[in-house]
C-alpha cells in the first residue's frame, strides 16, 4: 500500500483519512421527449419537464435520438431519450 500522499496506481493521491468527507447521493432517471423543431428543442423539453417534479438536477446526457418521417421522407418529429442526474436530498 502506498504511503499517504504518494501517487497510487491510478495516478491519484490518496486522501488523508482523517479529513472529513462530504458525500452526496445521486439518482438517474430516463426521460423521453420530442419536438418538431429539432434535437436541441427536444432535449430542452426533457429537462424543462423534469424540473417540474425533480429538484437538484445536475446533469443530463442523451442516450438515444431518433427521428420520425412521413411518407415522403420528410422529418416530422425529433425524439430523444435523456438520462437526467439529480442529487437526492
Amino acid at each position: 500500500m502506498p504511503k499517504p500522499g504518494a501517487p497510487s496506481m491510478l495516478g491519484f493521491h490518496d486522501a488523508d483519512p482523517r479529513e472529513e468527507m462530504s458525500m452526496s447521493v445521486a439518482k438517474v432517471i430516463e426521460v423521453s421527449a420530442s419536438s418538431p423543431e429539432g434535437f436541441e428543442a427536444a432535449i430542452k423539453e426533457a429537462i424543462t419537464k423534469s424540473r417540474e417534479t425533480v429538484r437538484g438536477i445536475r446533469s443530463a446526457w442523451v442516450k438515444e435520438q431518433q427521428v420520425r418521417v412521413d411518407g415522403d421522407g420528410n422529418i416530422t418529429d425529433y425524439q430523444v431519450n435523456v438520462m437526467i442526474t439529480f442529487v437526492v436530498d
